[in-house]
């Protein structure tokens, strides 16, 4: 019975602590995901000779704007195929030139 309780209880208070998680990483996850709506299938469609699929990384920079860079892995070198700059509260991504 005490073990029931003490993983009852232990349960209970990761809870806010993973909602917490979801809220702190909320502007990357919507930048990533307007990014990948908008350009997966394109870029895809790029590399189809090659069997490597693109990495997605995302920098918060502040509440609205994230930067999203979409690199790929030849080996030990890791080369950035493009860079978006994304403003989340407005839904707009904007290309970077590198």
């Amino acid at each position: 019975m005490k073990s029931f309780l003490y993983s009852f209880f232990s349960t209970l208070l990761l809870f806010p602590i993973y909602s917490y998680a979801n809220d702190s990483f909320s502007v990357e996850i919507e930048a990533l995901t307007l990014v990948m709506e908008k350009y997966s299938n394109t870029l895809l469609e790029d590399n189809k000779t090659d069997k490597n699929k693109p990495s997605y990384m995302a920098y918060k920079q502040d509440e609205c704007n994230a930067k999203v860079e979409i690199t790929e892995k030849t080996g030990l070198q890791i080369t950035t195929m493009e860079s978006f700059e994304v403003n989340v509260c407005k839904k707009e991504i904007y290309r970077t030139t590198n």
